[in-house]
């Protein structure tokens, strides 16, 4: 890269990481007055409204082999994870689920290992196992930051995880000949039918934000994650993807722990020792895992 490329690419890699950072002090922000099935729905219909004009151009490139693939892209890399951060959030900081939304990637290598063959090192298998020391830390951190009880509120995001890594290895095996925008816009829009009927008929989100005090800041806050976190972020990721090497591109994982915990030391959140423990292991179990070859493909 020369010295301008460089500078945009920390720049672009900045940007994310105080996107993505900042998109549960966002979840918070929407949980003060709707429910968590509101803002996640809420959250999947601004990304695909956003989105939509992109998706109505890129349905010249979808085949009817690729449907299928883009409706479980859709449930697992979006749909799905939106309700189960904003359930998580009901009862776990904002701080800690960013934390543990960095389990990300060691997931992302499990699945892969076991559905399409790939092979680890040594080292990735550390990595691994640290990480998931660092998860169970976070788990069982209590109020007071004694190992004392288990907060199941974590098993929302691990589950959303382990959804994360199911749509990253469907993407990079199963529809590889899509690109990024294609995917993102259209898989959004499929879901987001699905979102507004949620929203529309099992809810009363209309009644909230037409009484409920402070529904006008939660309201902006959650179309704020949906735009800005889901849309915008994807087009600045595909940028930095296109003048950086993957390794450059996945280091925005180990920012964004850091970015939601100062998000939520600001807003008041409590953190003790066992939580630091849990982002430190955790962040070294990625950075172990990810300083490996790439993982050969058996034939």
């Amino acid at each position: 890269m020369n010295k301008n490329t460089n500078l945009l690419a920390w720049w672009l890699l900045l940007i994310l990481a105080l996107i993505w950072g900042s998109s549960f002090i966002l979840i918070k922000r929407g949980l003060d007055v709707f429910s968590a099935g509101e803002v996640g729905a809420l959250r999947i219909i601004s990304a695909s409204v956003f989105l939509l004009p992109f998706a109505l151009n890129s349905l010249k490139h979808v085949r009817k082999r690729h449907w299928l693939f883009l409706f479980s892209v859709g449930m697992f890399g979006s749909f799905l994870p939106a309700f189960l951060f904003a359930k998580a959030q009901t009862n776990l900081p904002s701080s800690v689920a960013g934390i543990l939304n960095a389990l990300t990637p060691l997931f992302t290598m499990i699945l892969g290992a076991i559905f399409f063959t790939q092979r680890f090192s040594a080292r990735t298998i550390i990595g691994l196992l640290v990480g998931f020391l660092g998860t169970l830390a976070l788990i069982l951190a209590g109020s007071g930051g004694e190992v004392a009880e288990f907060n199941f509120y974590a098993l929302y995001v691990i589950l959303a995880t382990i959804f994360y890594g199911t749509n990253l290895n469907l993407i990079k095996f199963k529809i590889p000949d899509l690109n990024a925008r294609t995917i993102t816009s259209i898989s959004l829009l499929i879901v987001g039918p699905l979102a507004v009927v949620y929203l529309v008929l099992f809810t009363d989100f209309i009644h909230k934000v037409q009484h409920a005090e402070g529904a006008i800041l939660s309201l902006t806050a959650v179309v704020t994650l949906g735009v800005l976190g889901t849309a915008i972020a994807l087009i600045l990721f595909n940028q930095l993807v296109k003048i950086t090497s993957p390794v450059f591109t996945s280091s925005v994982t180990y920012l964004i722990p850091i970015i939601a915990v100062l998000w939520g030391i600001l807003d008041g959140e409590n953190l003790y020792p066992g939580h630091y423990t849990g982002l430190v292991l955790i962040i070294l179990g990625v950075y172990l895992s990810n300083r490996t070859r790439k993982p050969r493909i058996n034939p």
